[in-house]
């Protein structure tokens, strides 16, 4: 990959890296598995940007990539998120620390939205991600109508969950 490719996609990586995190808590419950994840999903980030094409926002396609990462090794084992050893990388990337307590009013969100299945958990994320339901269907690979009726059937759960 030349220089300027691999520059590209670090000011990208940067610029969105909040994506990961938010996905890293919704798909783990502490610290080091958090890491884990994120150091996976930037290595599978990086592995899959020369196909990017533009075709999306850089944003959009960040998201899905995070999103199948996360679903992937999920389902793969809830004990412990694998990686791939990061040190290996070629690259190295600034990053923000993460501070669980700027999202401490959100635990009760997050605990409720972890008691949901894999696609809904993504379907939500995104909606909290102030996405319409273009963006939605396009990243998560389903139809707009689909979505729509998705999300109210996962506003219910959630209502439930919280609400009992």
């Amino acid at each position: 990959m030349n220089k300027e490719l691999e520059h590209q996609f670090i000011t990208e990586l940067e610029n969105n890296q909040n994506i990961v995190h938010k996905v890293c808590s919704l798909y783990t419950h502490d610290r080091e598995s958090h890491n884990d994840l994120f150091q996976e999903i930037t290595i599978q980030l990086w592995k899959a940007y020369p196909k990017f094409r533009g075709e999306s926002k850089f944003s959009t396609w960040m998201y899905r990539v995070a999103l199948n990462t996360a679903i992937t090794l999920y389902r793969k084992s809830k004990k412990r998120v694998l990686t791939q050893d990061f040190d290996s990388v070629i690259f190295k990337i600034k990053a923000d620390e993460y501070d669980p307590e700027e999202e401490k009013q959100l635990t009760l969100m997050y605990d409720a939205i972890r008691q949901l299945g894999d696609i809904d958990k993504a379907l939500v994320f995104l909606y909290l991600e102030d996405k319409n339901y273009s963006e939605i269907s396009e990243t998560l690979g389903i139809s707009e109508v689909n979505a729509r009726v998705k999300m109210n059937r996962v506003k219910t759960k959630l209502r439930t969950i919280l609400n009992p």
